[in-house]
């Protein structure tokens, strides 16, 4: 059974930073599509960043503020966000899928939910002005 837990959430300046962290189990990061999508209040859930071996994808509202990255030793995957504003404020999931990364379009690059399989219970992150 895959299992994916987010940590590193909570509340933050603007101009600050977090790093997100998601622990898998029954599962192994780095041979499929992987990554992070978000939800602010009242809003869809969108598409921040994935990863896939060789290659990063980011939706321009972040791209050169965060990335992404793995550390395999511990079977994580990681968020660095930086230079937050108040509106990343959102809900934090991480996501993992069966294969390739494929529900990316653009540009501007947009990321999609379509053929991720597993969801982590999402992280809070919340950026004050």
């Amino acid at each position: 059974q895959v299992e994916l837990v987010e940590s590193g959430g909570g509340s933050v300046q603007a101009g600050g930073s977090l790093k997100l962290s998601c622990e898998a189990s029954g599962y192994t990061y780095g041979s499929a599509c992987a990554g992070w999508f978000r939800q602010a209040p009242g809003q869809e859930r969108e598409g921040v960043a994935l990863m896939y071996p060789g290659r990063t994808y980011y939706a321009d509202s972040v791209k050169g503020r965060f990335t992404i990255s793995q550390d395999n030793g511990k079977n994580t995957i990681y968020l660095q966000m930086n230079s937050l504003k108040p509106e990343d404020t959102a809900t934090y999931y991480c996501a993992v899928a069966g294969g390739p990364c494929t529900a990316v379009a653009g540009p501007p690059t947009e990321i999609y939910e379509y053929g991720m399989e597993y969801w982590g219970k999402g992280i809070l992150v919340t950026v004050s002005s």
